[in-house]
Formats: structure tokens, sequence, C-alpha cells
């Protein structure tokens, strides 16, 4: 019996266990808070001037599984950073100053779910100076003649370097002829000898150079013609830069410089001026510097661009003419896009923010005014009871006897007999219970306007420390802020406050006076 029993028990416990190992485990999770993964390997985030830099940011944890990606603080123009994470920049040649040789950019990168969840991560980007070499654009033609010193300067106009660097110019010895020079600021110079100016006629030459920025020591070769001079020969014109499409916004300054070249001296050139599709273009745009020297600067207006157009082309002529009608042209086309008036908008934003500190600042001015006033009020309350009144009042009928009264000046103490057994003592403060009004109204009004000021300061403070730079008041939330900031200024209880609608400020709404209030006020609208 016993052996059945165990057997029994055994058979029940195998089972059992069999069960418990058919339950799948009951598992456990705790959502990881939200991490930004951004590439791992090393100098990933070192980039050059001109150099695109790729990558996607992926975020994980949370309890959400949706994600949308966007860039907190830091973005540049350039910058591109979707919402799926994708950052694409290509840093411009003019970001680093030549002189530093580096920059570092910080960028805050942000992530966040359907459920509001969000992170952000803070990432260096070292940009490093790229040299470019010096441009050497289109060069007029130098035209010899025969037993002379021949000068010929390079023109800086002609040369630049982008960077701004020193530039000297390096002759070839290859592409040198006999006999000439070209010195390190440019000037060439050469005497041709018979044989030299007869085989020049037949056939013109083409002397080479470099030119070298300083220090990079970077070099561009350039070269312009030399030929024999002939009688009458027709103007050349070159235009600076030398190109045939240009593409601007409106509002930004389109300069195009142009140097016109007589063999015959200036004394030939007869006439410089443009034609354009555009009748709008106006004359006096060219530019007159010397009989030989144009300049094209035109700044086409806002309203250029007429909505809802998005942009407008049109082509422009430039022509020389000489004295015998011989003539030269360049033929460029100008597009020009519609823009929005950045100035404009951030002047009326400006004036946005500064309204609404001028109203906070003149409201704190008068409960300054006022919280002094009940100061003084209060203050003469208490030493009120230092000066007692003592009625002796009767507590059956008053009897005949005339008041005396008894003045002292030095206590101003008055006391005044009535009549009767019982004797009480009001103070001013005890006085104003009995006679006027409740002096909780005094004290509750001292206390109300010392909070609404305190908590106009503390959000006036952060308004204008928020939005002192003009880039965050062009937020979206800036304008929804300068509400919720006047809501604040409506105070609830005006009545009770007993303000002076006809009040007026004695001082001046001036920046000054505006960020003695609002240490952080933005003086200038184009901060």
């Amino acid at each position: 019996m016993k052996k059945s029993l165990l057997l029994f028990s055994f058979l029940l416990l195998l089972i059992s266990q069999a069960i418990a190992q058919d339950v799948p485990p009951v598992k456990t999770s705790k959502s990881s808070a939200i991490k930004l993964q951004f590439p791992t390997e090393p100098g990933w985030n070192v980039l050059k001037e001109g150099q695109q830099l790729e990558f996607e940011v992926q975020a994980s944890g949370g309890t959400g599984t949706a994600f949308r990606y966007s860039i907190k603080q830091g973005k540049v123009d350039g910058m591109v950073f979707d919402s799926l994470g994708y950052f694409s920049w290509t840093p411009s040649y003019d970001f680093v100053d030549r002189l530093s040789g580096g920059r570092v950019l910080q960028v805050i990168f942000e992530a966040r779910n359907e459920k509001d969840e969000s992170a952000s991560q803070v990432v260096d980007f070292k940009v490093e100076h790229v040299n470019r070499p010096p441009v050497v654009g289109e060069l007029k033609p130098l035209y010899v003649r025969y037993n002379t010193q021949n000068t010929y300067t390079i023109e800086s106009a002609a040369v630049q370097d982008e960077d701004e660097d020193p530039i000297v110019f390096v002759a070839i010895a290859d592409g040198m002829p006999e006999g000439a020079k070209l010195s390190a600021q440019g000037e060439f110079t050469w005497k041709p000898s018979l044989t030299q100016f007869n085989r020049l006629r037949n056939k013109p030459i083409l002397v080479e150079f470099y030119v070298e920025d300083q220090p990079a020591k970077a070099r561009t070769k350039g070269a312009f013609k030399v030929e024999v001079t002939q009688q009458d020969l027709p103007p050349t014109l070159q235009m600076i830069p030398s190109q045939k499409r240009f593409v601007y916004k409106e509002d930004a300054t389109l300069n195009i410089k142009f140097q016109i070249y007589d063999p015959n001296g200036e004394a030939d050139i007869a006439s410089f001026s443009f034609i354009s599709t555009n009748t709008t273009v106006p004359a006096s745009a060219l530019v007159k510097n010397t009989p030989s020297q144009y300049e094209f600067i035109w700044r086409p207006g806002y309203d250029f661009v007429r909505d809802p157009l998005d942009s407008v082309a049109f082509e422009m002529t430039f022509f020389v003419l000489d004295k015998s009608n011989k003539r030269d042209e360049r033929t460029v086309s100008i597009t020009i896009l519609n823009a929005i008036n950045e100035g404009e908008k951030d002047q009326k934003l400006y004036n946005e923010y500064r309204a609404s500190l001028v109203r906070a600042w003149d409201l704190m001015e008068q409960l300054k005014e006022t919280e002094k006033d009940l100061k003084k009020k209060y203050n003469r309350a208490r030493k009120g009871k230092k000066g007692r009144s003592l009625a002796n009042a009767s507590m059956g009928a008053v009897t005949g006897i005339a008041p005396v009264v008894i003045d002292e000046p030095a206590t101003s103490k008055k006391i005044t007999t009535i009549g009767g057994t019982t004797v009480m003592t009001i103070g001013t403060l005890e006085a104003t219970e009995v006679i006027g009004r409740s002096t909780k109204d005094l004290v509750e009004r001292l206390n109300y306007i010392i909070e609404k000021r305190n908590e106009l300061q503390t959000k006036g403070d952060v308004f204008a420390r928020k939005y002192a730079l003009k880039s965050s008041r062009r937020k979206p939330e800036f304008l929804k802020d300068v509400d919720d900031f006047v809501a604040v200024m409506n105070l609830k209880g005006l009545v009770a406050l007993e303000l002076d609608a006809s009040w007026k400020n004695k001082s001046k709404a001036s920046d000054e006076n505006i960020s003695k209030t609002f240490k952080d006020f933005g003086y200038e609208s184009q901060n």
C-alpha cells in the first residue's frame, strides 16, 4: 500500500513539472530612455570646407515606435536634416576665417516620438579651412609696337583670391618671350626686336604665368595674348565676372565690372551702353568710373517680381563702339527670384517684442507707485496706534455733561469725556474696523500687487531673454508667447486694486529704461 502511494505521488510530481514547462514565462520589460545613435567611426564629425557630410541619425528607446527628427539649435545655411533623420551639409568656403584655420560648430539634434517623449544630443562639428587657389579671369590682349617699350599691367580686377589671401605673380620661363619681364606685382614689360616683331605679326603668342597666393602658395595658371597692333583695331570688352548667366534674389545687388580696351587709345572709344529686354532696368545702373572702365550696379527691389510670379528672366547686351563704329559686345541672361522682405518682417516681429515689454514695463511702474502708496498708508495706520482715543461711553442713558477735549501737541492725544462709567480705547486701525471698511482690504491689495509685480518681473525676464535675437523671434511660437505674456498683464480684480485708469508714466519708454527693468532686453531690431 505504501509503495502504491509513493508511486502515485511520484507520477503527480512528474505531471506538474511537465505542465509548468509548457506555460510560457512572463516577460517583464521596462522601457528605456530614448537614445540617439550617431556614426561611431573616428573623426566622422571633422570635415573641410566644401566637403559634403552625410549620415543618418537613429533613435531607440522610449515607449513609442515612430520618431521625428529635428535640429533644436545651431542650424546654419545649407544644413539639411529631415524628419526621418537624414543629415547633409556642405560647409561653404567662407565658413572658416582663413587666419583661424578651423571652426567648431555646436548642433543640438532632437528626436521625438508620437507619445511626445524626446531626447536631444549635442554634436560638435569641426570644420577645417580649405585654401582655394587664386582665380584668373579673361585678360585683355597686349598690342605691341616695334621699337617701343611696351608695358602691360595684369588687371587686379581679373585676378582674385576668394580667400582674400595676398597674391604674387610668378613668370613661367618657357612661356616668356626673350627680353620680357614680369614683376611680382603683375607688370609685364617687353621691347621686341625686329625679328620678334615680324614673327609676332605672322603668329601672335600667348604669355603664360602663375598667380600664387600667400602663405599657402597655391597656384593658378593664367595667360594673355600678345599681338602686333594694327591701324583702327576694334575695341575689346572684358566683363568681370565673365559668365553668361546670373541668378539673384530680390533686394540683392548685381555688380558687373567692364574694362574697355582700344588699341588706338581711350580717345577712340565713342560710347558704352546696354540694351535690356526688360524695360524696368534703369539706365542709371551703368556707372562710368573712367573712359575705359564701367560698372553695372543694380539692386532690384522687393516689388520687382510681381505676385504670383516666382521669378523674372530677361537678357541684357552690353556693347562698346569706337569712332569708326567698330564694336564688341557681351550678352548675359539675368534671372531675378521672388524673395521675402526679411528686414521688414524682422522689424515687425521686433516691434511686437518691444511693444509687449513696453506695456509690461509701464504696468510695472504703475504697480511700483501703487505699492509705494499703499505701504505709506499702511505705515501711517500702524503709527496711528501711538495716538489713542479714549471714549467714555455710558452703559445707560447719556449724561448731560458737555464734552471736554484736551489737546496735547507733543503727543497729539485727544481725550473726550462723554459721560458714563465705561472707558474704551480705540486706535486708528481699530477705529477703521469700527468706522470704515476692513483693514484686510488694504493688506490684500498690497499682497496682490506685490504678487503680480513679481510674476510680471519673472515672466518679463524670461520673455526678454528668450526672444532677444531676431533668429528666435522668427520661430512660430513667438506670437503665441506674445499673447501669453500679454495675458499676464490682464489683472483680475482690477477694481479692487483701484488702479488709476488715467495714470501716465512720468518716465519715457526708452530702451535704457526698459533694459533696467528687464536686463536681457534686446536694444536693436537688428539683433
